[in-house]
């Protein structure tokens, strides 16, 4: 079992590929479509994947893509499951198995994930189903007194008794332990805080016998909060970012995708290349965007099969730049190249 998450995993790091984040919930995907003026109805739900998922292409740069509960079970249009028409791509099925972010007792302002509770029936059931990998998403917030050692050790604990019941069933975990953007603070502020927090993350992954050849770790970059009046260049989120995961991150994971944490598609894109121009690297460093890879294929579709065509040339445009961005090789002149 172990090398077959080991093999799995290398697979969604693969040179030039990042995994797709699909795996947005009822109320989440409902924002992204009223941000277009569509209803999130099942049918329209079911069309909007399928175009990504069917985009010709796409496979030459998406590794992996991570489904809702929803979308793992569900067809195309044509009586065709989605998890068979990614595998005929080449493209590993993963699942979202967390239950979301919850108040966390007694810490105001902060969160802990919950989903363990029945999480290994689960996990059997998304198996047989055909997902290959699983996700689970930790919230840390930076504010006045937080984050507290409480809340990232709570929610470094759960993801690694999460990765241990993944790795039992056979599926590959990642592991996200997300320091977000929200607030003033300073970019140095967030490299200490994204410290405490992998140290502790893989802290507790070691002490639950957690197989680091066998997953995928899902951070966030070193990045300025959103609100601090002083925006850290392309170079100093890179050089910060690298440096934090070079004291922090063993050398056998296989890879570390990155999520873009609400920054907009080209500045996540720009941030992922420089960060591996500056390799070689013990980890391959790849992307596991989600509205950083949708966004522009989102607006062109607009809810109409009239949209489709365009929809897929947006979203092969950005998975292709963030496969160059893999290699250091992309440059803000490939955006101004048309998606057609």
């Amino acid at each position: 079992m172990s090398k077959n998450v080991d093999s799995i995993a290398k697979a969604m790091v693969a040179p030039g590929k990042g995994i797709l984040a699909a795996d947005e919930s009822f109320p989440t995907i409902a924002k992204r479509f009223a941000s277009i003026g569509v209803e999130s109805s099942e049918t329209l739900r079911r069309d909007y994947r399928e175009m990504l998922f069917t985009t010709p292409g796409a496979e030459a740069y998406i590794s992996g893509v991570i489904l809702f509960d929803e979308t793992l079970f569900q067809k195309g249009a044509d009586g065709t499951p989605f998890v068979a028409t990614l595998e005929r791509l080449g493209i590993l099925p993963g699942i979202k198995v967390d239950a979301g972010a919850k108040d966390l007792a007694g810490h105001p302002g902060e969160k802990i994930t919950e989903g363990l509770d029945g999480l290994r029936k689960r996990l059997d059931a998304y198996r047989e189903a055909g997902a290959r990998f699983t996700k689970w998403r930790a919230v840390i917030t930076i504010g006045d007194g937080i984050p507290s050692r409480a809340c990232i050790e709570a929610n470094a604990h759960a993801l690694a008794r999460y990765a241990a019941l993944a790795q039992e069933a056979g599926l590959v975990p990642i592991v996200e332990p997300e320091v977000l953007m929200d607030g003033d603070h300073t970019i140095e502020r967030c490299e200490q805080v994204t410290t405490d927090v992998l140290v502790e993350t893989f802290h507790q992954l070691a002490i639950q016998g957690v197989r680091l050849e066998g997953m995928v770790l899902k951070p966030n970059m070193v990045i300025s909060g959103t609100t601090c009046p002083v925006q850290a260049d392309v170079d100093t989120v890179a050089a910060a970012t690298v440096r934090t995961l070079a004291r922090t991150v063993p050398g056998a994971v296989p890879g570390i995708a990155f999520l873009s944490g609400g920054q907009s598609d080209e500045l996540a894109t720009a941030h992922l290349s420089a960060m591996n121009a500056m390799g070689p690297h013990p980890w391959e460093l790849t992307f596991s965007y989600g509205r950083a890879l949708q966004a522009p294929s989102l607006k062109a579709w607009g809810g109409s099969a009239e949209g489709v065509a365009a929809g897929k040339a947006a979203f092969l445009h950005r998975a292709k730049m963030n496969g160059l961005a893999r290699t250091g090789a992309w440059s803000e002149a490939m955006e101004a190249a048309s998606v057609a």
